[in-house]
Order: C-alpha cells, then sequence, then structure tokens
C-alpha cells in the first residue's frame, strides 16, 4: 500500500506524508520568505458517492501560495468515503472513529490543519454544495489581511431548490449574528469560509450539531474581522442531511443563540427582561398603592403580592446577569491562555 492508504484506530488517525517538509535550509531560513500553505478540510460522512466530484473542481495551486493541500474528515462514516478521498488526490485522511457530528468534525480539521502547517484554512462541504471557483479570492482576502474570516455567501433568494422556509432561516440566522456581535455577512449560515491559523486558533465550539452561526458571533466578540464575498453554488446532489426536521433545526439554532449570548453578552440577556419584571412590578405596586391611599387596599391584596413577586424576579435575574458578566473576564483569560497553549502545540514539525 502506498504513503497514503488510511488506517482505522481508536482515535483520530491520518493518512498521508510528512506534515510539512522544509522549505528551505535551517541557516538560510531567516533570509527566505516564509512559505505560505492552505489546507483545504472537507468535514465528511458517508460521501462516497459526491467527493470525487467535490475534489475534482478544487485547486492545486493558489496565487501567492506555496502549498496547497487537500484534508478530509471523515466523521465515523460507514461507507468508503476515506478510501475514495486518497484514490482521487486527498493529501490526508483524519478518521474520526465514530460519528462526532459536523461541528466537532469541523473543529478537529481545524486542528489537524493548523498541525499540519496551515496559515490560511478553507472549509468545504463534502457534498459539492459550493462553486470551488472562489477558493482563490477566499483565500487572497485572508492573505491580504482583509480580514481574518471570509464566509462564501450564496444567493439565498435566487436558489431555487432552496424552500421558503429555508431561505427565512438563513435571513434569520444573519440578522442574529448581526444583533449578537455586529458581524454582518448575508450568509450566516454558509460553511465556505476561509479562516486565517490566528482565527481557528481562538474558536471554540460548545455545539455538536453545527458551528456556523456560534463561530461567528464568537468570532464578533472576539474582535475578529469577518467579511462576506458572493460565491455560486451548484446543483444540489442530495437533500440537506443537516436540516431533516424543521423544528428540529429551528430549535436547536435557537438553542445555539441562546447559549451564544449567555456566553458572551449575559449582561444584557438578563438586564433586560430583568428590567422589564422590576418596570413591571413597580407599576403595579404603585396602582396598590394608588388603591391603598383611597383606602381600598385590601382589595387589591393580589396586587401587592404580583408586585413584590416581579421585582423579587427581576432583582435575581439581574444579580445573576452581574455575576455572569464577571465570569466572562475570567473565561476570557482562560481562552487567552488556551490559545497560548495552542500555539505552542498545533505548532508543525521543524
Amino acid at each position: 500500500m502506498n504513503a497514503r492508504r488510511s488506517l482505522r484506530a481508536e482515535g483520530p488517525v491520518f493518512a498521508g506524508g510528512p506534515l510539512r517538509p522544509n522549505a528551505v535550509p535551517a541557516r538560510d531560513a531567516r533570509y527566505a520568505r516564509k512559505p505560505v500553505k492552505v489546507v483545504i478540510q472537507l468535514p465528511c460522512r458517508d460521501e462516497a458517492e459526491q467527493l470525487p466530484a467535490t475534489l475534482a473542481a478544487l485547486p492545486r495551486r493558489l496565487p501567492g501560495v506555496d502549498e496547497v493541500e487537500w484534508l478530509v474528515i471523515d466523521d465515523g462514516s460507514s461507507d468508503d468515503t476515506a478510501d475514495v478521498a486518497i484514490a482521487h488526490g486527498a493529501h490526508a485522511v483524519l478518521r474520526l472513529p465514530h460519528n462526532r457530528g459536523l461541528a466537532r468534525a469541523f473543529c478537529a480539521g481545524l486542528e489537524a490543519a493548523c498541525r499540519r502547517g496551515a496559515d490560511v484554512i478553507v472549509n468545504v462541504d463534502g457534498d459539492n454544495q459550493y462553486d470551488a471557483a472562489a477558493i482563490p479570492e477566499l483565500v487572497a482576502r485572508v492573505l491580504a489581511g482583509r480580514a481574518d474570516i471570509v464566509v462564501g455567501c450564496r444567493p439565498i433568494e435566487r436558489i431555487a431548490h432552496f424552500p421558503w422556509w429555508k431561505k427565512r432561516l438563513q435571513r434569520l440566522g444573519s440578522a442574529v449574528v448581526r444583533a449578537a456581535a455586529s458581524v454582518r455577512v448575508d450568509d450566516a449560515t454558509s460553511g465556505f469560509r476561509a479562516y486565517s491559523r490566528d482565527a481557528a486558533m481562538r474558536l471554540n465550539v460548545y455545539s455538536s450539531y453545527t458551528y456556523t452561526l456560534e463561530t461567528l458571533i464568537q468570532a464578533g466578540q472576539s474582535g475578529l474581522r469577518v467579511e462576506g464575498l458572493p460565491v455560486g453554488v451548484n446543483p444540489p446532489t442530495r437533500p440537506s442531511r443537516l436540516i431533516r426536521s424543521v423544528p428540529q433545526y429551528v430549535g436547536r439554532s435557537m438553542l445555539t443563540i441562546v447559549r451564544s449570548f449567555l456566553t458572551y453578552r449575559p449582561l444584557e440577556f438578563f438586564l433586560v427582561p430583568s428590567g422589564l419584571c422590576m418596570s413591571l412590578g413597580a407599576l403595579i405596586g404603585a396602582r396598590f398603592l394608588h388603591a391603598f391611599a383611597q383606602g381600598d387596599g385590601d382589595g387589591h391584596v393580589q396586587s401587592l403580592i404580583l408586585s413584590a413577586l416581579l421585582i423579587v424576579v427581576g432583582t435575581v435575574g439581574a444579580a445573576v446577569g452581574l455575576l455572569a458578566n464577571q465570569m466572562v473576564v475570567n473565561r476570557r483569560l482562560l481562552e487567552e491562555q488556551q490559545q497560548s497553549r495552542r500555539r505552542a502545540e498545533w505548532r508543525p514539525p521543524a
């Protein structure tokens, strides 16, 4: 078997050549331009049929880039996804021993790409949904320093095979990201993106379902620059596996959004409803006091109870918001430590 053969093991295993060959002799390295490497990663599960067309469309060379690699993340496939990837030119396959979900496969790919020495990571779906002709421009914008993350934005309203509810959900996701993190992209749910090495090391995904909204909200809150780029799409090759049930998709997406608000903007998340509760409680309390002053307090005891309850709930909510906001400071300190550790651990071999 050749050096690209994929092996199964208890944990993630790589198939491929050396992580990164030396570009120049060590004694001349300080005088040479640092080689630029791009890794195109494809999280896949049971994509043996679609993968050949997807890989055939990917570039092997890019302007201003010294090395391009294709990395396929096999998320516990039950078919021959890994073997097909190697047979059709993938430089490496990261095989996860069981299905961990799209978000986990995406994160595993980012780590693997960084360990392979990537300066830019391009994420592409394995079902050939996106037009790979946009990859050079995605990479160019990151290399030029215009953005840390460039999102390939589909023409949502002009995609004929998208049902109306999916178009509305895509727009809702983009609106939520704008509100939560002041990140303005037209297609926040697009997985076709380019990440700088630094951005990849700073991202943390807590959901196992999808990463698209969460990573953009986190990027905005972390001060990363995000930019959109209009891209084309290819005809569908199969039904979406992510949106099998509309209620389930909406529910999971809303859970991700709420968790992101709790993680990055807890003060606003708690203070707004707390302020409403306290204001409503004060109004109801004023109504009771007015009735009491008129000598009719006994008939409005329920107003007094409701007023007290709302004020207590609002006060507790505000206290929780303040406490959670303090925890944000601690979390940011931990994230900085994590980034330092990743920079040390995710270095490619010399």
